[in-house]
Parts: structure tokens; sequence; C-alpha cells
């Protein structure tokens, strides 16, 4: 009864701190600040062609946003150039051509693709995403999503939006707090906590056609949902059979199998790719991170630094673990690699909280309970993406199947 009543006052406290936070909030993002440091010099021209987006414009924001590069205007001294022009024609309203050059003048990449006026957005990410792949050997972000929850005047709602901030769509509107949205790992669907009815249950929604499913309203506390890698499975927190614990969810055939057991608060599970389960738990006495195998056994403590650590995320590949960290009375996101034990803080101040894995492992977005931000693995990238209003929870989309 103890663990319930401090899971209850936690989650008590969230929502209350999570409503206030964001009740004047609206829902559109806008990115006021870039990347600190510098980055490879590369010109990117302006456009020709008349098209209504600024397609080089976006090329530049993006390939800035990264902090390996360091866009110039055209013309000036750069290791690579990008030119190119939008303009009508085609079979569906616009041909996009683009061409990446060498400071000698030796052509990379020279493309071009046929869109409709609302794809010329997406069409640019792709161009920034063709040009970070070739230049650095790495898959880009420019053509991700973000998922994350806004409010005001009492609603809630759940957007979708570009990895940039534009474009965001409410795919949900309520009355009632919205919590912890997770995408499926084919980035079709996201799960979260809902307090429709005026209790929680975790619901998994389709981003396209809006179809929801309730997988859980069991009594007491439904929260944190957690895909498994192959998407077959959620992992989430149950308190129908006493103190919080971390169950498994078929989504096919329905059948939940509980994977700890203790009097202790346990919550906030994340799958690594060998099926493993990360998760935090007071049973030390604070909020700690550990690990228990896919059939649930004898957990084991991964962070020993500070007394507080909490809402952990994994990277793509498992090797990473970024998380809540307390020091000196702030919260910070920090990291620790599962290979050499290496732990590291990336964020100085404020209260960071929810911090989520960019697909390629690269970035980590995280709120500062006021907007969203992001920070590298290694912490030499920042950006801050200043909401006119607030954001919590994000949550960054896979690449998708």
């Amino acid at each position: 009864m103890k663990a319930i009543e401090r899971m209850t006052k936690f989650v008590a406290i969230l929502i209350g701190v999570f409503g206030m936070a964001i009740v004047h909030a609206q829902i559109t993002l806008d990115i006021t600040k870039g990347v600190d440091g510098g980055g490879i010099p590369i010109s990117v021209a302006p456009f020709g062609g008349g098209a209504p987006e600024d397609v080089a414009g976006i090329i530049a924001s993006d390939l800035k946003r990264t902090g390996k590069f360091a866009p110039q205007s055209a013309g000036s001294r750069a290791d690579y150039s990008v030119t190119g022009q939008a303009a009508p024609g085609g079979a569906r309203g616009y041909v996009v051509q683009f061409q990446l050059s060498g400071a000698q003048g030796g052509q990379l990449l020279n493309l071009s693709f046929d869109v409709p006026a609302n794809q010329l957005r997406p069409v640019a990410h792709r161009i920034s995403d063709l040009i970070y792949e070739k230049l650095t050997g790495e898959k880009g972000l420019a053509s991700t999503r973000i998922a994350y929850v806004a409010g005001g005047g009492g609603t809630w709602y759940l957007i979708v939006a570009d990895a940039d901030g534009q474009n965001p769509r409410a795919i949900l509107r309520s009355s009632q707090p919205i919590m912890s949205p997770a995408w499926s790992p084919d980035a079709t669907k996201l799960a979260y906590v809902s307090f429709e009815g005026r209790r929680p249950q975790i619901v998994v929604q389709d981003v396209y056609s809006g179809a929801r499913r309730v997988v859980s309203a069991a009594p007491g506390i439904n929260g944190a949902p957690a895909w498994s890698p192959n998407g077959q499975r959620l992992a989430f927190t149950l308190s129908k059979d006493g103190s919080p614990e971390i169950y498994s969810f078929d989504l096919a055939t329905q059948n939940l199998t509980r994977l700890t057991n203790s009097s202790a608060i346990n919550t906030e599970p994340v799958w690594l790719p060998d099926g493993s389960i990360v998760f935090t738990s007071d049973r030390g006495g604070s909020p700690q991170l550990y690990r228990i195998g896919p059939g649930g056994g004898a957990a084991q403590r991964i962070t020993f630094e500070g007394d507080y650590n909490a809402r952990p995320t994994v990277s793509p590949d498992g090797r990473y673990i970024a998380f809540m960290h307390r020091r000196n009375g702030s919260f910070h996101i920090a990291v620790i690699d599962l290979q050499t034990r290496q732990f590291r803080v990336l964020t100085s101040g404020g209260q960071a909280e929810s911090p989520s894995f960019a697909p390629n492992g690269k970035m980590i977005i995280y709120s500062n309970g006021q907007r969203l931000e992001a920070v590298s693995v290694d912490g030499s990238v920042k950006q801050d993406l200043a909401l006119r209003g607030n954001g919590r929870n994000p949550a960054w989309a896979p690449y998708g199947r």
C-alpha cells in the first residue's frame, strides 16, 4: 500500500505540474536558436523557379541543425556547394532538381523530384538527408517526425510534427491530460496514457487514420507504455495487483505477463534490442535504473551516480541509455554507455525531462519544462526548439519500415 501511495502522489504531482505548465500553450513550434559551434562550410544557393516554399532555406536550416555543417551564402568559400531550382512542371506540379558539388567542382549528387506543391517542404528535407548521408555516411533526421503534448485552457493536444517543428498536427484533443507518447517501430502508431473518463488508460492510436484502441484500463495505475523492438508487444506499468509493476502485453493475443515482483515502485520500462527491459525502480531507496531479461527475473542495477535517475530511453543500437539525472537540485539529461560504463551529464541547469533518442542515435530530444530542446549524445551539439507556448513529453519517431 505504501508503494501505491507513493506512486499515486508522484502521478498527482506530475499531472499538477504538467497542467500548470501548459495551460497557455499553443501548438506551433518556432525554432529560434540554431546549433552551438561551427561545422563544415557548405554554400547553399537560392533555388530559382518561383516555388511557394524556400527549398534552399529549408535545406540550409536542416544542415545547420545537425551541428556538422555551417551553411554559407552562395559564392562564399566552402568545402561543398548546393545549387538547384524548384519550378512548375512535371506530372505532379513541381520539379525540384539539385546538385551537390565539392570545392574542386566534382559533382557528388545530381537528382530531381516531381512533386505536388504540398510536398515541397518534405522533398527539401529529403534532399537535406541525402546530402547529410553522402557527406557523413550516416542517415539524416530532417525527414523524421516528433510527437509531443501541448495544451491550453483545460484542453490537451497530442501533436505530430516534422523534426524541425513545422507542420504540427493535432491527432488527439482531450479535456483530460495526455502523457507518455511512444512511437511504434514502424512509426505508424502512438501508444500513450489518456485520462479520459478521469482515470488513466493506455491507448494505441494510428497516426494516419486516427483509429484508437484501449489496451489497458485496469484498476489503479496504467502508465508509461513502450513498444517492443518487433512492435508485437507493449510494456507498461500497472498497479492492479498492489504495487506498481512492469507488465508485458501481447497485442495480438492480449496475453498479459507480469515481469517484476516487489514492494517497490517499478515503472517507465523501455526495451533494448535484445528484448531485455530497462526500467525505473526505487527498490534501493531512491529512483534508479535497473535491467531485467525478456521474461523478467532478477533485476540488475545500471545507474549508481547520484540519488535520482529515471525516465530512461534507449538508443536504437542499444548502446546508450539516456535518462533524467538530478544534481544539486536540478534535473539534467545524462547518458550511460553500456559498453564502456561511461557516465556523462549532457545538459546544464533547468528542469530537463522526458528524453527520447533520434532514430540515428545521434541526438536526444527532451523538454525543459517550457519548451523542447535537443542535445547530441556526446553533448557537443545543442538545439533549442522554442515553442510559442509549451510542449512536454517529446518522442522522436523511428525511421519506420
